[in-house]
């Protein structure tokens, strides 16, 4: 007896939960890599790379190359996001964690300033630079391979894997950094923030083991077999699609949280202000994140039943307060305080809105120009949200310990994420191969001639 076909949008038995887990693992992988710079951003780098400034300007020096990776991100994001819609999500995939893997194990290889002198930190921000433009691929790809080889109606809990492997690649970092910073300074200093990166090398092989194995999806296969790919998605995306490209940068830069809170909280926390250990704030991370990865999942599977808006709206309002008694929390010096609401604010009220945007900002589009149009939207609003370490160190004036400031800032970051949510359409109920139908409108005749 012959088993029928599956339909022509849906995945084989199995291809969901495998796409689900190459965007785990691949997520987890490549975003430890991104990750530990920003541990090694607030706690190393400016005695290694910036010892030559004051203490106050080598922080702020060290912090503006984190940034440095945003501001690369949505030059990557054009690159990556067209050759995606063109020749599919998983070549992307496999190249963003190849390159990611090369430039965070060459960081580690780096020569000190008191070395080769300006040499160093130029060589540190071009080696950010590539995790950058790496970056700008990962989750977009991740995101589009996830949701158009999920069902229906469950598109929200299979896309939030890419972002809990997200957070799992965090916690890994923040892990691995824990005994590292541990170290006394002189080892600390001369070769132990070292090992964080060349473990890399790991990083790329079971990565790219992992997901080359991964079959291409049904709605990709089935757009270049019967519509053809989009010749240039960006001309597309800026006739037909251009108010949800501008909701989508503005919902990313709820990403200012994760920043905030990962890398200028901690370099705050660890200030003479405050005087907190490394490890003790390391492990604040640490447990923040082990409750994130059980609470993205929740969060989306509940908004495959009540739709991605509320839940979304939940969780970048609910930050805006969240960080505020965070960073208070801190500025109290009382540890207990400070895990409880670091607990909250980055582990369970933060998770809702990044566990939903992988779905939400997706299904704004058709499958010819996801890619496209979550990675420039999502990398544009990254951009801002990197820098918002370096603003954040900038306002919290000469002493670094102005927490009111910094918090009202990070506030008023979630605005716009907030506008975004209330002016989108909700997409849960709309059939995978029709999203982003609406938003074309009278567009998608026009986009016929720019097809090949």
């Amino acid at each position: 007896m012959s088993v029928p076909a599956p339909p022509r949008d849906a995945s084989p038995p199995g291809q969901p939960k495998k796409a689900a887990t190459a965007a785990w693992i691949g997520s987890a992988l490549e975003y430890y890599d991104f990750f530990i710079y920003g541990s090694a951003a607030a706690l190393i780098f400016p005695e290694v790379f910036f010892d030559d400034s004051d203490p106050a300007t080598a922080t702020l020096l060290s912090l503006a190359t984190f940034g440095v990776a945003y501001a690369a991100r949505p030059i990557g994001a054009l690159f990556l996001g067209h050759v995606g819609d063109r020749l599919g999500r998983k070549k992307i995939m496999v190249f963003t964690l190849m390159l990611m893997g090369l430039s965070t194990f060459l960081i580690g290889c780096l020569p000190t300033r008191d070395q080769v002198g300006t040499l160093a930190p130029v060589l540190l921000v071009l080696y950010r630079v590539l995790q950058g433009v790496s970056a700008a691929g990962e989750q977009a790809s991740a995101n589009s391979m996830t949701l158009e080889h999920a069902p229906p109606d469950r598109r929200g809990f299979f896309t939030s894997f890419t972002l809990s492997g997200t957070q799992g690649g965090q916690l890994l970092a923040t892990l691995v950094f824990i005994p590292v910073a541990a170290l006394p300074e002189e080892q600390l200093l001369s070769w132990g923030w070292r090992v964080p990166f060349w473990l890399s090398v790991a990083v790329a092989v079971v990565g790219y083991v992992i997901r080359r194995r991964l079959d291409e999806t049904p709605a990709f296969a089935r757009q270049t077999a019967t519509e053809g790919v989009v010749r240039m998605p960006l001309v597309v995306l800026a006739r037909d699609h251009w108010a949800d490209v501008l909701r989508v940068v503005a919902g990313a830069l709820i990403a200012s949280v994760s920043t905030i809170f990962t890398v200028w909280a901690l370099a705050y926390a660890t200030s003479d202000a405050v005087g907190m250990s490394r490890s003790s704030m390391l492990w604040v991370a640490a447990l923040a994140n082990v409750v994130a990865l059980a609470a993205i999942p929740l969060w989306a599977a509940l908004s495959d039943r009540v739709g991605r808006r509320p839940v979304y709206l939940a969780g970048a309002a609910g930050s805006a307060v969240t960080m505020f008694l965070y960073l208070w929390a801190i500025s109290t010096g009382s540890y207990p305080l400070v895990m409880l609401l670091g607990i909250l604010a980055f582990g369970v009220v933060y998770s809702a809105a990044n566990g939903v945007w992988p779905s939400f900002y997706g299904e704004m589009f058709p499958t010819r120009v996801r890619l496209s149009g979550v990675a420039i939207g999502t990398q544009i609003g990254f951009a801002v949200a990197g820098f918002a370490v370096t603003f954040a160190a900038r306002i919290a004036g000469p002493d670094g310990d102005d927490w009111t400031a910094v918090a009202l800032f990070t506030a008023a970051l979630c605005v716009p994420p907030v506008i975004a949510a209330v002016t989108a359409r909700e997409t849960r109920l709309v059939p995978t191969e029709r999203l982003g139908e609406r938003a074309a409108g009278e567009g998608a005749e026009r986009t016929e001639k720019v097809t090949a």
